[in-house]
């Protein structure tokens, strides 16, 4: 007798082994049509695995776990790609093919160059095989017996990968029926059941790759898909990746003159007068917030001694990253983060128990050795300024610091219209400093405030930073894309290192703890997500031209002046286009550059000292007198309002 315990606590009974798919059909017919796999005792395995003694099972569907069943299905839809391509190109040598975040590619070893031209004959024999509906049938051989079938069939990738493998036993999938010499690939698995069960797929682009990225390796050809639950899902993914095209920051970046790079600097940003009035927009609203939450602001230098880094853990788990100097003979390190700094302050006189908490702000200036190859517009640089903040302070402190932490950063992203928002509790690295009991000190700590503030939480074991566990923030922008951005990061480890203390009420040498925190993250990736987010249509306080005055004709150019004037005292980003040309011309040309607000001035305007206002992507049309549109722009900027007022 087998007893398997199902989710919700049920016990089944079978006389005899049984598959995870015959307990499926146990339980209902449905759940059979809609099962992709199995967890067993919490191990991921196929419908088709055989269950020999009492155990938990937990039936994976795409409704269950979606994010597993897109796993599964995209996992398997790669095997029906390179399938496909064997069919297509039978001199193909296939190398490994892994999911990615939003789909799949598959490396093969092919002189002939796949071009995009090529997709749909791929897609085409792709949906011969989902037709199908081919099982994918698993099974083992020992690892020398699967040694000697890969030396057999001349695939040196394969051969690799094999030796790569841990175990005593390779595993293979058929696609169909081995003995009918159906195609089969080296693979761990698990699989869906069959073919018809990859989902909705598109082969989307081909690049350039090296075998485990080894240069001195044969260049291969890396084909990109991506598969969804279903064709609906699949057209919205393509939806967005085509507004993403349209909001790419680097293209609307030099739309809007905000910033440059040049090979004289790569990943080095050059921000040009508008992308430097974002810039300081977001310093001063910045500043604002941490004034308003007693936060001192400090700033420490770009270049330490080697040794502080030796000190601090970061010569050990972080120097593949940093740059490196040489000053009066010593040997100097340009900081890849602005903690230690921050600690160096902390420790430059004694502190007392009735100090706490210390809250210290940095909107520090680091950099970092990143692969060229990695670099990507202000997403990804080599400098950048971090909005940094660490905050000292006694143990019983923890937890409504952390609570005011993550209050300050829901009411920083809800300014910016970034209201959905999830959060990730990280911890203990393999690569870590510290003792176990401070990670759980801290991680427990964490958890805690979690809890008092009532929010949704996903674990991710094992992710922390090498000093401290930590609460990532995870941020949708308006297309539902996530973005990492803000971090609080609770350490013991380093007011140890760095022999901090403070001199508590019996007048004992006690450790502070600290909290290392940001709310932008880094502030340049910041405003790209901003760039994007917007698609540059920046709410009114972050234009760099709030508004501009067109004069229907060069008669009413006096009273264009006028209003410009009248405007600028009042502290508003404002020109004037005195071309002489058609009022709608004037129109387009600023609705190209995305300024909120244009003000038509003509005869009518001039006798009744008002504009004509038009909005930014509206048609339409309002009137009104000059100092009440300044007086209604004002608010609208005081408020920082996300939208513009006037639509």
């Amino acid at each position: 007798m087998i007893n398997i315990k199902l989710p919700d606590g049920k016990i089944m009974e079978f006389d005899a082994p049984v598959s995870a798919l015959a307990v499926a059909e146990a339980i209902g017919p449905g759940l059979a049509r809609v099962a992709l796999a199995a967890r067993i005792d919490g191990h991921l395995v196929d419908l088709s695995h055989t269950i020999t003694a009492d155990c938990d099972i937990e039936l994976i569907t795409a409704k269950s776990n979606p994010e597993l069943a897109l796993e599964l299905m995209r996992h398997s839809c790669a095997h029906v790609m390179a399938e496909a391509i064997c069919e297509i190109y039978p001199e193909a040598q296939l190398v490994y093919g892994p999911t990615v975040e939003n789909g799949f590619y598959y490396d093969i070893d092919l002189d002939q160059p796949i071009t995009p031209d090529d997709f749909s004959e791929i897609e085409k024999e792709m949906k011969r095989i989902v037709a199908e509906a081919k099982p994918f049938v698993r099974y083992e051989m020992s690892l020398e017996e699967a040694m000697a079938k890969l030396h057999k069939e001349g695939n040196c990738y394969k051969v690799e990968n094999a030796n790569r493998a841990k175990g005593d036993k390779l595993s293979f999938y058929v696609s169909g029926d081995p003995k009918d010499d159906d195609f089969e690939d080296l693979c761990l698995g698990p699989h869906v059941p069959t073919t018809k069960h990859v989902g909705a797929f598109k082969v989307m682009n081909v690049a350039g790759a090296y075998f485990h990225g080894d240069a001195s390796q044969k260049m291969l050809q890396r084909i990109y898909a991506t598969s969804f639950a279903d064709k609906k899902e699949l057209k919205q993914y393509l939806f967005q990746l085509e507004e993403a095209k349209k909001r790419d920051h680097r293209v609307i970046g030099k739309q809007l003159e905000l910033f440059t790079f040049h090979e004289e600097g790569p990943g080095f940003p050059f921000l040009h007068a508008n992308g430097m009035v974002i810039w300081n927009e977001l310093m001063d609203y910045w500043r604002q917030l941490h004034n308003e939450a007693a936060y001192t602001e400090i700033r420490t230098p770009i270049i330490l001694n080697e040794n502080l880094w030796h000190k601090s853990g970061h010569w050990d788990n972080y120097k593949d990253n940093m740059y490196f100097t040489t000053i009066d003979d010593g040997a100097y390190a340009v900081k890849p983060m602005n903690c230690p700094g921050g600690c160096l302050v902390y420790g430059s006189r004694p502190h007392s128990y009735k100090e706490f908490p210390i809250r210290m702000a940095e909107l520090g200036l680091v950099h970092r050795h990143e692969a060229s190859g990695t670099l990507h517009g202000l997403m990804r640089l080599r400098q950048f300024t971090q909005d940094d903040a660490h905050i000292f302070m006694l143990p019983e402190q923890i937890e409504s610091e952390v609570v005011g932490v993550i209050d300050l950063i829901f009411k920083a992203y809800n300014t910016f219209g970034l209201t959905d928002c999830h959060l990730e509790l990280s911890t203990k690295p393999a690569k870590a400093i510290g003792t176990d009991e401070m990670w759980d000190k801290a991680t427990s700590a964490l958890e805690g405030a979690l809890k008092t503030k009532g929010v949704d939480y996903k674990v991710n074991p094992g992710d922390g930073a090498f000093y401290g566990p930590k609460i990532d923030f995870h941020v949708r922008d308006c297309l539902g894309r996530s973005w990492q951005l803000g971090t609080i990061q609770l350490d013991f480890a380093l007011p140890e290192r760095f022999d901090l203390n403070y001199t508590d009420n019996t007048n004992t040498d006690q450790r502070p703890v600290m909290i290392h925190r940001v709310v932008f993250g880094a502030v340049e990736r910041f405003m790209a997500i901003l760039i994007e987010h917007y698609a540059g249509n920046f709410p009114l306080w972050l234009s760099p031209e709030q508004a501009r005055v067109m004069p229907i004709s060069e008669k009413t150019n006096d009273f264009g002046y006028e209003v410009l004037k009248r405007l600028e005292k009042a502290g508003l980003r404002a020109s004037i286009d005195a071309a002489d040309d058609k009022v709608n011309a004037k129109i387009k040309r600023a609705h190209g550059l995305k300024i909120p607000y244009m003000l038509v001035t003509g005869p009518a305007e001039k006798e009744t000292d008002s504009v004509a206002v038009r909005i930014r992507g509206c048609n339409q049309q309002k009137t009104m007198k000059v100092d009440e549109f300044i007086a209604l722009a004002n608010k609208e900027i005081t408020q920082r309002q996300n939208n513009l007022a006037l639509a």
